[in-house]
């Protein structure tokens, strides 16, 4: 009996992946800076000592957050394009499509996390503008490499640019990720998709 009583009194399990999901769209609908500890507890059900003791400071929560992010559906959808697409064409076309899918869809806040959350961090949040900074750089990075190794491979055309051609993908998706937040359609997120697939260089004859 005193072992059903102690079982009865035990508090409930801390779910992880529920207490980050909250986090991840308190910081995704209002930006690092604009997400108090407060409303993180408030939303995560948690105390703050709690909180600190799980996750760290706010840092280490929004980088948790946004690494979770990452590997989700739909923070993932264009490293995927990249390893699975058997042409670089093929890849960024699915990518801009998947964006113009992804960013406005009703089930969560419009945009991507990484990019949206970045948009109000002040200078004394150097280290988390930094850390988004980098992830989108990377992201760049990807895009330069996809694109230099379709050009060596013959699909780019060889007076192609693919430093100038990845930037300005990443830029286009950003774009379409602010859109989205102002309340871009799906159907014309997909318009300003194709016509930036437009701009893919045709090759020589």
């Amino acid at each position: 009996m005193s072992g059903t009583g102690a079982k009865r009194g035990r508090p409930p399990a801390f779910d992880r992946a529920k207490a980050l999901a909250a986090a991840t769209r308190l910081f995704w609908e209002h930006g690092y800076e604009a997400t108090s500890i407060g409303e993180l507890t408030k939303a995560m059900g948690m105390r703050p000592g709690s909180l600190y003791a799980a996750f760290g400071d706010k840092k280490s929560l929004f980088k948790e957050v946004v690494r979770t992010y990452g590997r989700s559906p739909v923070g993932a959808f264009t490293g995927v394009a990249l390893e699975e697409e058997p042409t670089a064409r093929g890849a960024f076309r699915r990518i801009l499509r998947e964006a113009a899918a992804v960013y406005p869809d009703p089930s969560h806040p419009a945009g991507c996390l990484t990019i949206s959350a970045a948009t109000n961090v002040t200078v004394q949040d150097a280290e988390v503008a930094a850390f988004l900074r980098d992830l989108r750089n990377a992201n760049l990075a990807a895009f330069e490499a996809r694109l230099t190794t379709a050009q060596r491979d013959g699909e780019l055309s060889a007076a192609a640019d693919p430093r100038a051609l990845a930037a300005y993908f990443a830029a286009v998706i950003q774009g379409m990720s602010q859109r989205a937040r102002d309340g871009a359609t799906a159907a014309e997120l997909t318009e300003t998709a194709e016509l930036a697939l437009a701009a893919w260089p045709r090759k020589e004859d």
